[in-house]
């Protein structure tokens, strides 16, 4: 059975979770808190060690539907999770878990951006995203259903790259004048070319082919002035995912952020203009590096009619995103009424003129 790692209060056993509000670990039972730095003392090297052990069996798929199954060091219970799930909690004795062994290639993250919102904030942000929805389903703004938003450490590579840009803007500029009655517009055409070389900083692409990119890129942006070497110590009452996208897939995107950075720079440097337009352009963009790290998201993944809906909210701003469904029985009731109350309102003044 592959090794899996509880982390449990060294005062008196119990479960313990990472506290946003103090950046410290803190006992679910006792109260008692820890730094980092001690749980390092007494699980990082553990964690490590069980991750770079390549000789360790890996459990076997569960009846062939990609979930594995491990054992609570605990409580004995079974814990089935996917290939990608590092980090989870025993859902008999709720103790953390991290399951050093499911670390793809055994490369461990570099960096880790910690949770700085707690699930009370998470909580509201989707209760206020579902005020004034009058045709929401009632099954999406049930407590229950809320209270079922889970904290997640998302896989993402951060790419350094430098840039050199050539590009060939088409500009204008416009006069006007008046003859008599009529007004003449004249156009000057212009060719604008911009050459250049930049570089740029830990561009963040998520690696995780459950999460959806448009979603990602909307919580976007992160305060990667606090990202944290990596420790696993973070992760107790979290869920975390490890990279299912490898980082060269990711360049496709990572070009189709760039490029249009670039020539925003180049078209804020042309003022002399009224109109501008890209003609050409030949951006090439080389990586210098990449780091893996693990970002916080709020999630609520959930399924209305059939359809999935994905409701996600920065760990460290904030920032949400979700799309809702419409309860069309609702909207037509509502419609209903509305005809009726219009129609009772029009044969009244009618009547009385």
């Amino acid at each position: 059975m592959a090794s899996v790692t509880n982390y449990k209060c060294p005062a008196c056993t119990g479960p313990v979770h990472f506290s946003e509000k103090t950046g410290q670990l803190v006992c679910d039972f006792c109260g008692s808190t820890y730094t980092i730095e001690q749980m390092d003392e007494i699980y990082g090297k553990k964690v490590e060690e069980q991750a770079k052990q390549e000789q360790e069996p890996q459990p076997a798929d569960v009846e062939g539907s990609g979930m594995k199954a491990f054992n609570c060091p605990s409580c004995g219970a079974q814990l089935f999770c996917d290939s990608t799930t590092v980090a989870t909690s025993c859902p008999y004795c709720g103790n953390p878990t991290v399951i050093p062994c499911q670390f793809k290639e055994k490369r461990m993250p570099d960096y880790i951006l910690p949770f700085k919102l707690d699930k009370k904030k998470a909580k509201k942000a989707l209760q206020d995203h579902y005020k004034g929805k009058r045709f929401l389903p009632n099954a999406f703004s049930d407590e229950n259903h809320i209270d079922e938003i889970k904290g997640v450490y998302v896989p993402f590579w951060l790419f350094d790259g430098d840039v050199v840009a050539d590009v060939t803007f088409d500009a204008t500029i416009s006069t006007v004048r008046r003859s008599g009655k009529e007004e003449i517009t004249t156009t000057k055409h212009y060719k604008v070319r911009r050459k250049g070389t930049t570089s740029f900083s830990r561009i963040p692409e998520d690696a995780s082919e459950k999460m959806d990119d448009a979603q990602m890129d909307s919580i976007e942006p992160f305060d990667f002035e606090e990202l944290k070497d990596y420790s696993a110590s973070y992760l107790p009452g979290f869920l975390a995912e490890s990279y299912d996208v490898e980082e060269d897939a990711c360049m496709d995107r990572i070009k189709a952020r760039v490029d249009p950075t670039v020539i925003g720079i180049m078209e804020n440097e042309i003022t002399a203009y009224d109109s501008v337009s890209v003609a050409s352009q030949d951006i090439k963009f080389t990586k210098t590096g990449c780091k893996y790290a693990f970002i916080p998201v709020w999630l609520l993944s959930t399924k209305w009619k059939d359809k999935n809906f994905l409701f996600a909210m920065n760990g460290q701003t904030g920032k949400f995103v979700g799309d809702l469904p419409v309860d069309k029985g609702k909207y037509w009731r509502m419609f209903s009424i509305i005809t009726v109350v219009t129609a009772a309102v029009a044969s009244a003044v009618m009547y009385f003129l």
